[in-house]
Formats: structure tokens, C-alpha cells, sequence
């Protein structure tokens, strides 16, 4: 019998770890705190821009179209940033750098309120899970495999009764084109709710006023792709095989979680998933 509990769990974000670094995605994935029982993440000031910027804008969905636009979002993200971002918690060891990216942040969400866009159209949201437990479903029944993600929005065409993916983009870099991330969202699109998906565009929030539309990858070549993936994953995960390819000394993904491991990281506290949370220094900001 199926066991969602004892199943493994596959996402674009573990599965970016796993193709970075399968050490990576052991220690941030996998290995849990034996002090506490709970898994480690490392807080980084990237990390804590985009959260906050999606915290911002997610937190719209909920609301009708008309109270959207309404919205008093710079004060929403003051307040996101407040209690989530700042100082330490948010991976900033210093005022200046804390500024900086608090300032792209601002220019970000001052960009959607001048040009709403989707924001400002009907939404479709998934029916929630049971258990609290983000959108998931079997991606492979017997071989236990289960694939779950959250998408930033889900825009309703009412012209054809269909829905369009927008995904907010906040980093300085373009979405490559053999990302994982539409074929993920469009299986999960196709498994748990019945509109046809026609369209997604990615949202670089930094620089264009409106979303970027891509192209919608063909289902089964993407269920396919993702597949073959989690299966690697799995493999290793039975294999316990996470070495880093770059061998001992690790690599940009894992060295920051085996300085937890050496007891050289700051702990922060528990994060909003209920992870520890780390500070790990950096040799740019120890010279500081």
C-alpha cells in the first residue's frame, strides 16, 4: 500500500539541489539536526528578497480582484520584510547590504502596483490539501514517488475557461530553458484540478512591467523528464549515495551546510517551515 509518509518527495527546489549537489540536497533535504530532529537551511540575502517579494504578492490571491488593487503593498512588504528579512535572520551582516537589497525589493512590488497586470484578473487556486500539506500527488504510485510545489499564481481566462501559470521572478538571471519548473506545474495543473492550462509567462520582476510569456512544454515528455529525475533520487536516496562531485572539499552547494555540520554557522532559530536556521559566514563578510 502507498505511503504518503514513507514516500519520496520530489519538487523543483529539491530536485535543483539534487542536480547542483547530491550532498546538497542530503544535508538540506535529508539530514535532520540530531539535537532538534529537524532539517537545516542556510539563510542567504537572495533568499530573503525573494521571499519577501512573493510573501507580498502571493499573499493577494486570497483577496478579490477589487481589494487587490486597493492594497497598501509597500506596507505589506515593510512589514513582511520586518518580521522575516532583516538583519541576520534574513542572511545580511551588514546595514549597506541590507539597504541595497531592501531597495530592489521596494522597486519590485512599486513595478506591480504601476502595472498589476495579472494581479489585477481573476485567479484560480487549488483546492487544499489534507493535513496542511502543499499540492501533491503520485507521480509514480508503485514506485512510491510523490511530486509537490506551490505556483506563484494562476491567472483565470475567462474568454476560454482555461488557466495561465505566472511565476515571479526576482533574481537578476532569466529562467533557463531546460528548467524543470513548467513541466512541474503543469503536471501538477493537470493532476489536481480540471481547466486546461493555456499558457505561463515568467514575471522578471525587476526589469519588465509585464510577465514574459513562454512556451508550455508537451505533458508527456514533461511527466517524462520529471520522471526520470525522481527516480535518480530516489536511487540515491536508497543508495545513500550524496557525494559532492567536486569531492571532499565540496562545491558553492554544500559548503555552506557542512560549515553547520562543523559547528562554524550562527544559529538563527526555527524557519517558516519549520527548519533550523543558519548564518553561515562568508570569507567576503569575515574581512568585514
Amino acid at each position: 500500500m502507498a505511503d504518503k509518509y514513507g514516500a519520496v518527495w520530489v519538487s523543483h527546489s529539491s530536485m535543483g539541489d539534487f542536480l547542483k549537489c547530491p550532498r546538497a540536497y542530503y544535508l538540506h533535504n535529508v539530514y535532520k539536526n540530531p539535537d532538534t530532529g529537524r532539517k537545516i537551511t542556510v539563510v542567504n540575502p537572495a533568499l530573503s528578497l525573494g521571499s519577501a517579494v512573493h510573501a507580498t504578492l502571493e499573499a493577494l490571491k486570497v483577496l478579490p480582484v477589487e481589494e487587490r488593487l486597493r492594497r497598501d503593498l509597500l506596507a505589506d512588504f515593510e512589514k513582511e520584510w520586518a518580521t522575516n528579512a532583516s538583519g541576520k535572520k534574513g542572511g545580511f551582516t551588514n546595514d549597506a547590504e541590507e539597504t541595497e537589497a531592501k531597495a530592489r525589493g521596494r522597486a519590485m512590488i512599486e513595478r506591480v502596483l504601476k502595472s498589476p497586470g495579472p494581479i489585477g484578473k481573476k485567479t484560480v487556486r487549488l483546492k487544499e490539501s489534507k493535513k496542511d500539506m502543499i499540492p501533491n500527488f503520485y507521480l509514480n504510485e508503485d514506485e512510491n514517488i510523490i511530486l509537490c510545489g506551490v505556483i506563484d499564481w494562476l491567472e483565470y481566462v475567462e474568454a476560454d475557461d482555461t488557466i495561465r501559470i505566472i511565476d515571479f521572478k526576482t533574481g537578476k538571471n532569466e529562467e533557463s530553458g531546460d528548467s524543470l519548473q513548467l513541466p512541474i506545474y503543469l503536471l501538477l495543473l493537470k493532476e489536481l484540478q480540471k481547466r486546461r492550462v493555456s499558457g505561463a509567462a515568467y514575471w522578471y520582476l525587476e526589469k519588465n512591467d509585464a510577465p514574459t510569456e513562454v512556451a508550455l512544454p508537451d505533458a508527456g515528455e514533461a511527466r517524462e523528464k520529471v520522471l526520470a529525475l525522481a527516480r535518480r533520487v530516489k536511487d540515491a536516496r536508497e543508495r545513500r549515495a550524496y557525494d559532492c562531485p567536486r569531492g571532499p572539499s565540496g562545491c558553492f552547494a554544500c559548503q555552506p551546510y557542512e560549515a553547520i555540520l562543523r559547528g562554524e554557522a550562527e544559529y538563527l532559530g526555527i524557519a517558516g517551515y519549520g527548519q533550523d536556521s543558519y548564518l553561515v559566514a562568508t570569507e567576503a563578510n569575515k574581512k568585514r
